[in-house]
């Protein structure tokens, strides 16, 4: 019986799909539209994050940041106060890395505005990072040729570059080979020793793409170490079964020793972890969402009005079908089950059609936007959901009023 209810429903469903095209086009695009108004925002917000979060795991959950600037502002800490403080200084590594027993790995880095040469090609206002040999087993990234500078190549300040894809690309264009061949850092010359692989853009704007590595010591001839602009900081990566909680109040203790502050004095650096970076983020992702879901709710509203007309119309038209019907001996909840289903069937053409426009549009945004946007099976699943959901909805009331109809009154309709 479900079969024969399948097929009957998917008849009748067609008929009216091709009975009338224009008015079903025009009662399908409100489906169409909904769906695909609250799936592609779903699938943005979705790609979004994806981005920043595999962004902020870069950086490492488990890291905590020692710098001047807090990345949140409490509302009674006036800004000035924060003018005052000193920036992290690379001497101050050597104490934290003394000091603290919570840690896997400690690192400096520094970063600053460069120009690259190399022979005719020139980049300019690249970014220059100086890290410290440290940095490396704190920061997420991999090589994909050549290597990473050696401890004893950081202290004693090598000139030596590991290249982001972009800047390799820019200054050995037509795929040269870079490794073993120099470049002018700020006009200092800089052997290339290795590449970082290919990462994409970073909505935070640390993608390695766009980076030129070098060791910290060698960084300090061409920057100037203390000024804020150029961003030092010390991070550093908490050992297995560590929490962040624990480290930063061993770094809080170590920093207030290493600084002098007297017990009553505030601190005059900031701890600064990821997961501040994610919970700025999640308000902002809830409030994209509910803003799609209202904008496509409101025109899913309008398609499930016209999924409602159609079904309407299609009882009112096989009114003397029914009748026979019923008076074969069909049953009440045969007729509804019968037109329920062919509501479903049409609110889930509109469904398909306007997941089908947003991965063509996912498509063409891969190729414009340097981004991985892509329609995930769970928005697929969300979509088809509310598809069914706003068929049932839409088409209970038609359906019922047809299952409720006298069949000799049906019959006597023309």
């Amino acid at each position: 019986m479900v079969i024969t209810l399948l097929k009957e429903s998917l008849v009748f469903a067609w008929h009216a799909l091709v009975s009338n095209k224009l008015r079903t086009f025009l009662s399908l695009l409100g489906i169409t539209i909904g769906i695909f108004a609250i799936i592609t925002v779903f699938t943005v917000v979705d790609s979004l994050e994806r981005n920043i979060r595999g962004s902020v795991q870069s950086l490492g959950d488990n890291v905590v940041f020692v710098m001047k600037w807090p990345w949140t502002f409490g509302p009674d800490y006036p800004w000035w106060k924060y003018m005052n403080r000193p920036v992290p200084a690379y001497k101050e590594l050597a104490e934290v890395q003394r000091k603290s027993k919570s840690a896997e790995a400690i690192g400096f880095r520094i970063a600053s505005r460069k120009t690259l040469k190399q022979q005719n090609n020139t980049i300019e206002n690249a970014t220059v990072s100086g890290w410290s040999y440290g940095y490396g087993k704190v920061k997420a990234f991999d090589i994909a040729e050549g290597r990473y500078f050696t401890e004893s190549e950081a202290d004693a300040g090598y000139n030596v570059a590991i290249l982001g894809a972009n800047i390799a690309e820019g200054l050995f264009p037509n795929n040269q080979y870079p490794i073993g061949k120099m470049v002018k850092v700020a006009g200092k010359n800089c052997k290339v020793i290795g590449l970082f692989k290919k990462e994409g853009e970073s909505l935070l704007g640390n993608t390695m793409d766009n980076q030129a590595v070098i060791p910290y010591n060698f960084a300090r001839l061409m920057m100037d170490v203390k000024s804020e602009n150029n961003d030092p900081f010390i991070a550093v990566k908490a050992k297995a079964g560590v929490t962040n909680a624990q480290l930063k109040d061993e770094l809080t203790g170590i920093m207030r020793s290493i600084r002098g502050l007297k017990p009553l004095a505030d601190d005059d650096f900031a701890l600064n972890e990821t997961n501040l970076l994610s919970k700025n983020f999640d308000g902002l992702f809830d409030i994209v969402g509910i803003a799609g879901a209202i904008i496509g709710g409101f025109s899913i509203l309008v398609g499930g009005f016209g999924i409602a007309n159609i079904m309407f119309v299609s009882v009112r038209e096989r009114t003397n079908l029914i009748g026979i019907q019923k008076s074969l001996g069909a049953k009440n909840y045969f007729i509804l089950s019968q037109f329920l289903f062919e509501a479903v069937f049409l609110s889930l053409i509109g469904g398909i059609i306007g997941l089908l426009l947003i991965y063509l549009l996912t498509l063409v945004a891969g190729n414009v936007v340097d981004m991985e946007i892509s329609l995930t099976r769970s928005n697929i699943i969300l979509g088809l959901t509310i598809s069914v959901l706003i068929g049932i909805i839409s088409g209970f009331i038609p359906a019922y009023s047809a299952s409720q109809l006298d069949p000799v009154e049906a019959i006597r309709s023309t």
